[in-house]
């Protein structure tokens, strides 16, 4: 099986004030919701800087591959741009993965972040590339709502926080489904996503991370049907923790009798590794928390509580390293 454990590279930290690229690497979305985005991003002190292409459409997607794959490109190669967020997912990330030049991203390491269908160049830079990814907030989903960016994981992924963890206490809708406690590479995404890779030359490397997965509106009997297709493709086999999202909305009606924790603690309830359950990481109905992909962390569960630390900084050039 292959291993996530590899040297990783870390991008440039994001400071306040510095541009912020957006791209749609995916799906088609609408003006007002990329420049109510754009007005949260401003908010938060950054500068957000999108080419106009963007609002193209090709079917649902934003315009060619060869359209979404060169402005990909051109966010890592432009030198004002210190980090690069997706507008939205959607689908046709993985049109990407045979049109991007990786040559050209790997020479200009940018913090990349997104969710959903980006997942696919989530994944695929991390194992690839070797380059430090973000799961949290896009721009056109999470930043137009006051609610929707959880500022804190934010600021402590993306400006290089040494040793810091998401609030998992009281209100967050985490909670512990096995008990241990363990250290892993971060690693994951939208388990749909994740699954899709399988087969391909750009399978997902579960050996040796704390495994996240998230997905949304997915029936229980499907999220059943990807968890048993993971465990039988060997990808739960070296894992050291699994944490699950919030779910959203992933339910088969509201008296089906059962919860969802149940359905997946009968394939990962036996793996010997401790699982958690309600991290609100993607799709999410408020608080989006970033979370480091290719970083260092560990995973403790006891009593039904959960902490996930970020043991080590996920960008470079870190001025200040205190310890939150």
């Amino acid at each position: 099986m292959s291993s996530s454990i590899t040297p990783r590279v870390k991008p440039p930290a994001l400071r306040p004030g510095d541009t912020v690229g957006i791209v749609a690497p995916a799906s088609n979305m609408k003006r007002g919701d990329l420049e109510a985005g754009c007005k949260g991003l401003r908010r938060a002190g950054y500068r957000p800087f999108y080419f106009e292409s963007i609002f193209e459409q090709d079917l649902y997607f934003a315009g060619s591959v060869q359209r979404r794959a060169r402005e990909l490109e051109e966010m890592f190669a432009r030198e004002e741009v210190r980090a690069i967020v997706c507008a939205r997912g959607g689908y046709g990330a993985n049109y990407l993965l045979e049109a991007l030049d990786l040559e050209k991203i790997k020479a200009h390491p940018k913090i990349f972040v997104g969710y959903s269908d980006v997942t696919t160049l989530l994944t695929y830079f991390s194992d690839t590339a070797g380059l430090v990814t973000f799961h949290g907030p896009m721009v056109a989903k999470d930043w137009l709502h006051e609610d929707g960016v959880d500022l804190t994981s934010w600021q402590a992924a993306l400006a290089g926080t040494v040793a810091w963890e998401p609030n998992l206490g009281a209100g967050s809708g985490a909670n512990g489904l096995v008990e241990g406690a363990v250290e892993g590479i971060l690693y994951g995404g939208c388990l749909s996503i994740l699954v899709a890779s399988l087969g391909t030359p750009y399978e997902i490397r579960t050996e040796g991370t704390i495994l996240f997965l998230e997905d949304l509106a997915a029936k229980p009997f499907q999220i059943d049907r990807m968890l048993m297709q993971l465990k039988l493709a060997g990808k739960l086999d070296g894992v050291q923790g699994i944490v699950f999202g919030e779910m959203r909305d992933c339910l088969q009606n509201a008296n089906q009798g059962y919860r969802l924790e149940d359905v997946v603690l009968r394939i990962v309830g036996s793996l010997g590794v401790p699982v958690a359950y309600g991290v609100r990481s993607g799709h999410v109905t408020a608080g989006n928390i970033t979370l480091p992909i290719g970083v260092r962390a560990g995973l403790t569960v006891r009593g039904g509580q959960v902490s996930l630390r970020i043991l080590e900084a996920a960008v470079s050039d870190v001025k200040n390293k205190v310890k939150s």
